[in-house]
């Protein structure tokens, strides 16, 4: 059974964590660390094991073989870099850091660490994902010109965030203070996002966006769209945050040659290359969903095969991210700046 450790806990899918690391029978939290000692001690006791005053306690022990991050956006650049110098394989909750450059220090020192890394983009598991992905590599599309995605709840309408929510009593009001979490409504879920169309296609050139609230209770921007116009010439446009009652159309990718979208949980997809595809009716024949980004994780510490996601993707998924912030700020395009470059 391997052994893990929790560096930091603040994040609002903690406890869906804590519920997959229960019904694992291979791994074993040890300790449980967080700079608020009673969310340390809520944590721990769900996982049924014990808090320690001092991350070193975890990071020297050498029963521990890696450490989950949940703690706010603005601490990972520290808990990565202790917790890469000390050997430990990493999962950290998305996003990887606040600004590309952040990102690219993190990125290096677990590379340097030679350490095991993944992070909570669970939609690249999505069958309508994984099928996009596939038809792109056949070319059943021909060239792609546009493509649209979406990620939005109603956050912000139910109030998830507010003190008294969730198990901690400040519930989970940092995601909402841009100072600890680094961005708003638009860019958490517009994070997920994000991954999906770098991850589909390729790297962007330059981003415009828009970003806005609605209500005061929450002092950081609700809601938000942007348009990318990727290095390969693809244009596409991104839809996110805490606002939507809805999510209709979450994604559409059209080609030259065919279109894919997802309607009410149904995928459609137009190809004179697919016998079949006419886009009439739902397109059932897609992958089977791998695990939960999570589970990967878990999968890869005790030696199994596990398709992770480079840690080089989140430096520019960092940049792009970044690069939103400016151009809303500034109502101009923004080219991506590559850090290092």
């Amino acid at each position: 059974m391997k052994q893990v450790g929790y560096a930091g806990v603040a994040h609002i899918h903690t406890p869906g964590f804590v519920d997959r690391l229960n019904n694992r029978h291979d791994i074993h939290v040890k300790a449980v660390w967080d700079k608020q000692p009673e969310r340390a001690a809520i944590t721990a006791e769900k996982l049924g094991t014990e808090t320690v005053d001092d991350l070193s306690a975890i990071l020297n022990d050498d029963e521990i073989e890696a450490v989950v991050i949940c703690s706010e956006t603005s601490d990972h650049e520290e808990l990565v870099s202790r917790v890469a110098g000390a050997g430990k394989h990493l999962f950290v909750e998305k996003p990887l850091g606040t600004t590309g450059a952040a990102a690219a220090k993190m990125a290096k020192a677990i590379k340097d660490a030679g350490v095991i890394y993944q992070t909570g983009y669970f939609m690249r598991s999505q069958p309508v994902h994984r099928f996009i992905k596939q038809q792109i590599a056949a070319g059943t599309l021909g060239k792609i010109t546009r493509v649209r995605h979406s990620n939005v709840h109603n956050g912000s309408l139910g109030r998830w965030f507010d003190p008294g929510r969730g198990w901690f009593a400040d519930g989970w009001m940092w995601m909402t203070d841009v100072e600890q979490a680094g961005v708003g409504g638009f860019g958490d879920l517009g994070s997920h996002s994000l991954d999906i169309l770098l991850w589909l296609f390729g790297d962007v050139a330059r981003v415009t966006a828009q970003v806005d609230h609605v209500f005061d209770h929450y002092s950081c921007d609700e809601y938000g769209e942007a348009m990318l116009r990727f290095e390969n010439g693809i244009i596409g446009t991104l839809a996110a945050g805490w606002v939507d009652v809805m999510r209709p159309m979450p994604i559409m990718v059209s080609g030259t040659e065919g279109t894919i979208y997802m309607q009410e949980n149904n995928v459609y997809f137009k190809s004179d290359h697919v016998e079949g595809a006419d886009g009439t009716l739902p397109w059932t024949d897609l992958p089977d969903a791998l695990p939960h980004a999570f589970e990967l994780f878990l999968d890869a510490i005790v030696g199994k095969d596990a398709e992770l996601i480079n840690v080089d993707d989140m430096v520019a998924h960092a940049a792009v991210m970044e690069a939103f912030y400016k151009a809303a700020a500034s109502n101009t395009w923004v080219q991506i700046e590559k850090p290092g470059s």
